[in-house]
Parts: structure tokens; C-alpha cells; sequence
């Protein structure tokens, strides 16, 4: 999708908050619109169009768009503007070595775990796979992953969270609407619930280590052959 997609919900969002901190919060409207697949890889963030619909100075969404290219959600091409970004094989490295540590740790430590909500992500996720509804399946797996680190009950973690569902939403952007993909790491999100659910919270740890080496090595491959 390009620019013009959200700027609705952007204006929405911009009635709707006094945003104190405003090129944070102009950040996290555009992360957020980029991790629920709502601006593409590749696609150019207008700058006049994005700061008439948030009510927002030049300079502050620069600020933002600053923060987000530290991120490596965005890319500032000279002379040209500044574009979602396209992951490299660094990129996705980094990424899964930030998981690796954070949703392990977040099964391990976390002081409640949000099972309710995760069980009925993983139906939404199960039906959205019966119907081959790929986005819906990438989006089921967003939200499995997000509300596990939020059972942590850390505003900084959620933070981190975002910016990484953010990068891998571009990632999954690269895999195209495969299925064959998304499919399996339904029953995976499934197994961890199961593990949870049965106190097990070592051994879902364990899992989701597995579970991320494998979907790496899935996408690090499907990178190379593209």
C-alpha cells in the first residue's frame, strides 16, 4: 500500500491523541501502520500528505522519520525522500538474534502469561489458514507474537516488539502469498500455547528457540534463491 492508504486513520489517530512527545508518537503511527502491513516495501512516505494529516511541523516528522531509519524501518535516499525499507540478509539476522533473546525470556520470565488471548489468536489463525487467507495467517502470527512479549507487562519491551513485528512484516513482505510459508508456524504457536497452558514454560521456551532457528534458515534460503 502507498501513503495515501492510511492517511485516514492517520488523521483519526491524530484527533484522537494529545501526542506530548510528538515525533515519538508520529513514530509509532508509522511503525504501526508498516507492522500491520499497511505501507509495503518500497513504498515512498509522502512528506507534505503525512504532515497534513498528523498536524505535525516538517521538523518533527524528520524527527520521526530520523528515528525510524535508526530502526531500519525506513530508508532516507538523498535527493529522492525516504522509503519503507527492503530487509537485507543482515537485516534478517539481527532481527532473529533480537527474538532469540527477547520471546524465550518473555516465555521464561514473563509474570502471567496472557493464555485466553493467545488461544483465541491461535483459532483466528487456524481459520484464516482453512481458508488460505494468507494475510490473515501473517497477521494471526503478528499478534501471537506481540501479545506473548506483552504478558512481560513492560512498556519498553512492547516498544522493541513493535519496531522488530514492524521489520518483519517487511520480511514477510519478500516471501510473497505462499502459504506454504505462513502454514506451518500456525501449529507451532499452537504447540507453545499447549506448553503454557500446561505450565510448562521451560519447554515452550525451548520450542520457540527452535521455532525461530527454523523460520531464519526459511527465510535466509527463500532470500538467497529470490
Amino acid at each position: 500500500m502507498t501513503t495515501d492508504a492510511i492517511l485516514p486513520s492517520l488523521r483519526t489517530a491524530a484527533g484522537k491523541s494529545k501526542h506530548a512527545e510528538t515525533g515519538q508518537w508520529v513514530a509509532a503511527q508509522l511503525r504501526q501502520a508498516i507492522a500491520d502491513g499497511r505501507l509495503a516495501p518500497g513504498a515512498k512516505l509522502a512528506e507534505e500528505a503525512l504532515r497534513e494529516a498528523l498536524g505535525v511541523s516538517r521538523n518533527t516528522l524528520r524527527e520521526a522519520f530520523a528515528t525510524l531509519s535508526t530502526e531500519r524501518v525506513v530508508t532516507r535516499i538523498p535527493n529522492r525522500g525516504v522509503f519503507v525499507s527492503h530487509p537485507t540478509r543482515e537485516d534478517i539476522q539481527e532481527i532473529y538474534r533480537v527474538r532469540r533473546l527477547l520471546e524465550p525470556g518473555a516465555l521464561l520470565w514473563a509474570p502471567e502469561h496472557p493464555t485466553k488471548q493467545l488461544a483465541a489468536i491461535v483459532d483466528r489463525a487456524r481459520a484464516a489458514a482453512e481458508a488460505g487467507d494468507v494475510v490473515a495467517m501473517a497477521g494471526a502470527n503478528q499478534d501471537f507474537h506481540r501479545t506473548l512479549v506483552g504478558g512481560a507487562g513492560s512498556e519498553r519491551l512492547d516498544k522493541l516488539m513493535e519496531q522488530v513485528l514492524a521489520e518483519m512484516r517487511l520480511v514477510f513482505s519478500t516471501m510473497g502469498a505462499d502459504p506454504r510459508f505462513h502454514a506451518p508456524y500456525v501449529e507451532e504457536n499452537a504447540r507453545i500455547l499447549e506448553l503454557l497452558e500446561a505450565g510448562n514454560a521451560t519447554k515452550a521456551a525451548e520450542a520457540m528457540a527452535e521455532y525461530l532457528d527454523t523460520a531464519e534458515r526459511q527465510l535466509l534460503d527463500a532470500l538467497a534463491a529470490a
